[in-house]
C-alpha cells in the first residue's frame, strides 16, 4: 500500500475534527492506541483480579494501602480521585483506562513495540462529547456549570467516596477525566483517561452498547515499520512522550532495530560479499 497506506490511516484518525459551531478542527474524540487489534479494553483492576467476583474489594484494597504507602510523594489533596488518578499513572491497577486528546499519541502506543509488528494493530476513537449525552443528569449539570467537556479531579470531588459516585445511576456510565499535570508526561502525552461508575464493568461491553460512539482504526502489520518512521520524523516517540533518560534509552533501543527487511538486505550483502584474506586462510 506504500505511502498512501500511512496516509490513509492519518485521514481515518482526523475523521470528524471539524467543529461547525467553532469553526475550528477541535475533534470530539479520544484516542487509543493498542499493539494488537484483538486486545480487550480491559480495566487493569479487573485483569488483576482475573474471574474474582468482588473486583471492588480489591480495588478498595489496592487504593486504602496505595494511599498508606505513597503518602510522601502522594497526591496534590487526599480526594480519592487525586489518588486514583495518580495511581493510574503511577501504575496502579485501576478501573481507568488511558487515553489522550491526540490521534498521533495513541498511534505511536501502537507501534512502540517491535516484537508485535507482525500482527494488526488498532487505534480506539470514542466520541467522548456525545457521551456526556448517557450521562447522569447531575453530572451534565456539572460540565454546563464548567462549560467543560471533561471532568476533573476537582469536580468529581463533590463525590467523596467511589461508592457515592457509582450510585448515581443503576445502569454503567463512563466519564472521560483529565488527569492532573502531576509531570511533563502527562502533559506531553495529551493524557486522558475514561471511568466507569462500576469497578466490575467491561468498557468493551459498554462500546458494543453504543457502536455509534466508536469507531476503530486497525494499523495493518505490514505498515507498522512506515508509521512508525513517520512518527520518528515527527518527533512522536518514548523521548518525547517519557521525558527523562528512561524514555531516551527506550527511544534509542527501539530507533536501532533493525526491521525485517533491513535484516534481510544485510544477510543478503554479507553473502555477496568476497571472501576476505583472513577468511580464505581459515
Amino acid at each position: 500500500m506504500g505511502h498512501q497506506g500511512w496516509l490513509s490511516i492519518v485521514e481515518q484518525l482526523y475523521e470528524g475534527a471539524w467543529n461547525e459551531d467553532l469553526q475550528r478542527h477541535r475533534s470530539p474524540f479520544a484516542f487509543r492506541g493498542l499493539a494488537c487489534a484483538d486486545h480487550t479494553l480491559q480495566s487493569s483492576v479487573i485483569r488483576l483480579a482475573d474471574g474474582r467476583s468482588d473486583v471492588h474489594r480489591l480495588e478498595l484494597a489496592l487504593l486504602r494501602n496505595f494511599r498508606k504507602y505513597a503518602r510522601a510523594e502522594g497526591a496534590e489533596s487526599d480526594s480519592i480521585w487525586n489518588w486514583l488518578a495518580l495511581g493510574q499513572h503511577r501504575g496502579l491497577p485501576t478501573r481507568l483506562l488511558d487515553w489522550t486528546y491526540s490521534p498521533l499519541v495513541a498511534l505511536h502506543f501502537a507501534t512502540e513495540d517491535p516484537a508485535t509488528f507482525d500482527q494488526d494493530g488498532v487505534v480506539w476513537c470514542v466520541n467522548f462529547i456525545d457521551a456526556n449525552t448517557l450521562l447522569p443528569k447531575r453530572l451534565q449539570r456539572m460540565l454546563h456549570e464548567e462549560a467543560s467537556d471533561t471532568f476533573t479531579v476537582e469536580m468529581l470531588s463533590a463525590f467523596k467516596t467511589l461508592r457515592q459516585f457509582d450510585a448515581l445511576a443503576r445502569e454503567p456510565f463512563v466519564v472521560f477525566l483529565e488527569p492532573p499535570a502531576v509531570d511533563r508526561r502527562i502533559l506531553n502525552q495529551f493524557a486522558l483517561f475514561s471511568l466507569m461508575s462500576d469497578a466490575n464493568a467491561s468498557f468493551d461491553d459498554w462500546l458494543n452498547e453504543h457502536q455509534d460512539l466508536c469507531r476503530k482504526v486497525i494499523v495493518p502489520a505490514e505498515l507498522k515499520w512506515e508509521v512508525r518512521d513517520q512518527l520518528d520524523q515527527a518527533n512522536v516517540n518514548e523521548r518525547v512522550l517519557f521525558p527523562g533518560l528512561d524514555g531516551l534509552s527506550r527511544w534509542l533501543a527501539r530507533y536501532y532495530t533493525p526491521s525485517a527487511r533491513g535484516l534481510q538486505r544485510a544477510e543478503r550483502l554479507t553473502a555477496a560479499r568476497p571472501p576476505t584474506r583472513a577468511s580464505r586462510k581459515r
